[in-house]
């Protein structure tokens, strides 16, 4: 398809067209390297917050399994356990990140929920899903190998599926893009 302007005769500025996208490339990434909503979020910056988000998902499940294995619980107690402490956990690393860069308690409690739910509860959805669907994943105990490669291999597939919505989200300014701006 042939460009109007083109067409006519019209004469382009390419030479200020060019410095304006390089000037706007350049503006459209913080210190993080994360773009901003105008071009989306890059992959990596996309990966590293679902890592992050992993890394306190992972903490709270494994604490809430040794918990509830500890306590002889049943499989729906300890579940619930180790969901909410995910929770905690995801939220807790977002909330003392941004408290040292001097957010106070009100606003950084607020940072980590816009930051850390819907990123958590993606992860948490398909980690438990998984660990529900592998038979007998749900009555293996902690010194078992299913338990352990149910649980990795949650957390594996959980990182494919949360990291392209962290990174449409953060693409638009929500989620971990809420933090990253007060890092």
């Amino acid at each position: 398809m042939k460009d109007s302007a083109h067409e006519t005769g019209a004469a382009h500025a390419h030479d200020h067209h060019d410095a304006h996208d390089h000037h706007e490339a350049h503006d459209a990434r913080d210190s993080h390297g994360a773009h901003d909503a105008r071009h989306g979020a890059s992959w990596g910056t996309a990966v590293k917050a679902t890592l992050h988000c992993l890394t306190g998902c992972a903490v709270g499940e494994i604490v809430g399994m040794v918990i509830g294995t500890a306590l002889s619980w049943g499989n729906v107690p300890t579940m619930v356990l180790a969901i909410a402490l995910s929770f905690v956990f995801g939220y807790s690393f977002t909330l003392f990140a941004v408290r040292r860069a001097g957010l106070d308690l009100g606003s950084a409690v607020r940072v980590a929920l816009a930051a850390d739910t819907v990123s958590i509860a993606v992860m948490e959805l398909v980690d438990n899903g998984i660990i529900a669907l592998v038979p007998g994943a749900m009555d293996a105990h902690l010194d078992d190998g299913l338990f352990w490669t149910t649980l990795l291999g949650g957390f594996a597939v959980a990182l494919l599926v949360t990291t392209p919505v962290n990174k449409w989200m953060i693409g638009r300014g929500k989620g971990h893009a809420v933090a990253h701006a007060h890092h």
